[in-house]
């Protein structure tokens, strides 16, 4: 079979691979960051490259998903375009930088006792009249300082390195210490010098915030998109792919490593620190993401009835995943709480304090997945829901990420107006833009209760006739022009479909059926809910008044809704600063009970209710 020479600009990339083989297989054997959404299986029509050369006919199934323009300008969908020849592609590579990845978190109170610890130990010198041991002398100086010191264990690694680095460092040692086991010894007194970086894996983003780890202070915050996104936009479709053979889960994870590493050398240069004085890493993220890092099998959280390897919190050594911090360092994994509930809501109950309040709360993410808690103190009730791909932007037809380009926010007052993150010109729509959109069709009656999109001669509420010249004919079916295509960046209309809206109800239904049903299981009713807490990018961006609009949350409740930003990272940082709080993550995690959805018997009908606007 030959093997063909692909050429990926603009960054001159080449690649070698066999005839027969797709151009998504050449981007993810090159390497190189790409977006596909819908996992690389050809239904969202996202993958969009420029062959340069040679010309190649346009396969009909591309057809369903490119214009006229896109065509003629030879743009193809990389995930179903087969390699034939050489051949040289043009990628539209997109910065970090042009993503609003949420990075802000609330701040609390608390103690600091962090995950590990350093002491300065001035030995006892040897001599003939006492020949004790290195380690014995060691021991001695450490249950001086603390008598809980006397059971600590020492690794097999660190005690070879005891007798010269004792000698070359005259004796004087700063001993590194978690609560169980000496870690390491570094020479002369380095007691000042501690950081730790507290991570948050998220299916589409990741964040990182380097912390000291004796002040509390944040020094640096990171973030880049999770390059898993070229395996699929989301757990399920990263999850089948993982599931192939032992080395496609291989290569998910180590894809995560790397990006992980990448963001360290990033905090450490934005910090001015070195990276061998990074000493504690804490992971959180929902149980796909939590399994991948590991290089754990995701297979059976997906298959009924969704168990997951390993659930409660889990510490291992950074060099076992080959992450660049000091060689003694170690990383603390947060539990998970179920199947489709992971270390990332357990890190939000952590941060906001849901175990310990008096009142009622109700905790809600919203992305690919929708994690909801609901209670208090006296009980946690959680579930999880397959909201798809609609809060995110992908597979709808002008959808996109929360980059640049994207229509963020959408007014219906006496016209529509709109805004675009980077205040460029629009390229597609994004979640919040989205649910703007479908609100504002509520409001003024562009769709009707089911979510039909109305031709103008069906409209029975005034306030929609101002948009009758909107409503266009797409594909043989009504669709609602937002940008004409001589105002968009790319020369093509920016539309809401049909199929667009019926996603957005599909991922509403799912919500407030989710809510509904934990509302059921604590015997309360909505009045009863004291606060809502939106965590999460979508939540934090979303606006509130349209999430109610059309029944996400329900609309009683709007005045009790709080932005709490990204809650999962601030409780892995809370984790990282402080032992205690580590460990009430585990009562946490037992704390709560899951709801399965799928079982409960009233599921169908709230659902197919909870679509309708």
């Amino acid at each position: 079979m030959n093997n063909y020479i692909i050429t990926f600009k603009p960054v001159n990339q080449k690649v070698s691979i066999s005839e027969g083989s797709t151009l998504k297989d050449a981007i993810v054997k090159s390497g190189l960051d790409f977006d596909f959404p819908c996992g690389g299986i050809g239904k969202c029509g996202k993958c969009t490259v420029k062959v340069l050369s040679p010309k190649i006919e346009t396969l009909q199934k591309e057809t369903e998903h490119l214009s006229k323009n896109q065509i003629f300008a030879g743009i193809h969908l990389a995930c179903i375009t087969e390699i034939h020849s050489n051949m040289i592609v043009e990628l539209n590579m997109r910065k970090n930088t042009d993503y609003n990845i949420l990075q802000s978190s609330a701040e609390k109170k608390f103690t600091i006792l962090p995950l590990l610890k350093k002491d300065f130990i001035q030995l006892n010198l040897p001599s003939l009249e006492c020949q004790k041991s290195d380690l014995k002398r060691l021991r001695e100086k450490l249950i001086l300082k603390n008598p809980k010191y006397k059971d600590l264990e020492i690794g097999i690694s660190v005690l070879r390195e005891l007798p010269d680095k004792f000698r070359k460092a005259d004796n004087k040692v700063t001993v590194i210490i978690d609560k169980s086991e000496i870690l390491g010894i570094e020479k002369g007194n380095t007691c000042y010098k501690m950081f730790g970086i507290a991570f948050d894996i998220g299916t589409t983003t990741v964040v990182g915030y380097l912390m000291d780890l004796y002040t509390g202070k944040e020094l640096a915050v990171s973030s880049s998109l999770n390059p898993q996104i070229k395996f699929g936009a989301d757990v399920i479709s990263r999850t089948n792919y993982a599931n192939q053979n032992n080395d496609d889960l291989k290569l998910l994870q180590v894809t995560i490593l790397k990006a992980l590493n990448k963001l360290i050398d990033n905090l450490s240069q934005k910090a001015n620190i070195k990276r061998n004085d990074i000493y504690a890493l804490t992971v959180v993220g929902n149980t796909c993401m939590h399994h991948l890092f590991l290089g754990l099998t995701p297979r059976y959280v997906a298959a009924v009835p969704y168990v997951p390897a390993v659930s409660e919190s889990i510490k291992l050594n950074a060099s076992e995943l080959k992450l660049n911090i000091n060689p003694a360092g170690k990383v603390f994994v947060l539990p998970t709480i179920a199947g489709f509930v992971g270390a990332d809501t357990a890190a939000v109950i952590l941060s906001t304090d849901m175990d310990k309040s008096k009142d009622i709360k109700l905790a809600v993410d919203i992305g690919t997945n929708g994690e909801m808690v609901l209670g208090s103190s006296t009980k946690l009730v959680s579930c999880s829901t397959a909201a798809g791909p609609a809060f995110e932007g992908a597979q709808i037809s002008s959808g996109m990420r929360g980059a640049n380009g994207a229509i963020d926010h959408v007014y219906f007052d006496e016209s529509m107006t709109y805004t675009v993150i980077g205040n460029e010109k629009p390229r597609g729509i994004c979640g919040s833009g989205l649910l703007d959109i479908v609100a504002g069709f509520v409001k003024v009656g562009v769709v009707n209760k089911r979510g039909k999109l109305l031709s103008p001669d069906k409209f029975t509420n005034p306030a929609a006739k101002k948009y009758s010249n909107r409503i266009i004919n797409y594909n043989n079916a009504n669709a609602f022009l937002v940008v004409s295509e001589s105002e968009t960046a790319h020369g093509n209309p920016i539309l809401i479909t049909q199929k667009d809206i019926t996603s957005l109800q599909l991922a509403k239904g799912a919500i407030s059926t989710g809510i509904k049903i934990l509302v059921e299981k604590l015997e309360i009713t909505s009045h009863d809910i004291k606060e809502v807490l939106l965590a999460g990018a979508f939540g934090n961006y979303m606006n509130p008044h349209s999430a109610c609009t059309i029944g996400l949350i329900p609309r009683e409740l709007e005045s009790k809704i709080k932005l709490v930003g990204n809650a999962a990272g601030s409780g892995a940082k809370l984790a990282l600063l402080s032992q205690n709080e580590f460990e009430r993550t585990n009562n946490i995690a037992n704390k709560v009970t899951y709801i399965e959805l799928g079982t409960q018997k009233h599921f169908n009908l709230e659902f197919a209710r909870g679509m309708q606007f």
